[in-house]
């Protein structure tokens, strides 16, 4: 939805797509190569973009169906801040903090204290599955 919701603004190469989404997820989403261009080859095959050789680029544009896609993404307001885009940062940002946190640990700490931060770990593992099972 995100491409193609870019590409209705105008069409763009791969590497412009990628900068453009890592801007307007605040981060959230960083596309690299080997996600966004499979991506785009898919939506080529199923008929939504159309890409174009210009110089040494290709640009995707958006197909009539193309079209009709993004305005359903507009709809969704993907890049709306309250769509959890801000959330979904804070959340990232807390996941690598839990990470450093665990390799300190890891590093210098005692056999003991690595048992009770895997234990830890494990536990909020399974409380995040949890939460995600709630209605």
């Amino acid at each position: 939805m995100a491409v193609l919701s870019l590409l209705a603004e105008e069409s763009m190469h791969g590497y412009r797509l990628m900068g453009e989404i890592d801007q307007r997820s605040n981060g959230a989403w960083r596309p690299s190569p080997g996600s966004i261009y499979p991506l785009l080859q898919q939506l080529a095959d199923e008929g939504l973009v159309k890409p174009d050789d210009e110089g040494d680029r290709r640009v995707f544009s958006l197909t009539d169906e193309g079209r009709a896609a993004a305005e359903e993404a507009a709809e969704a307001k993907i890049w709306d801040a309250r769509s959890g885009g801000q959330d979904r940062v804070d959340l990232k940002a807390a996941i690598g903090s839990l990470g450093q946190a665990a390799i300190q640990v890891a590093r210098t700490g005692t056999p003991e204290q690595a048992k009770r931060a895997e234990a830890i770990i494990v536990d909020a593992r399974k409380q995040l599955y949890r939460l995600l099972a709630e209605d």
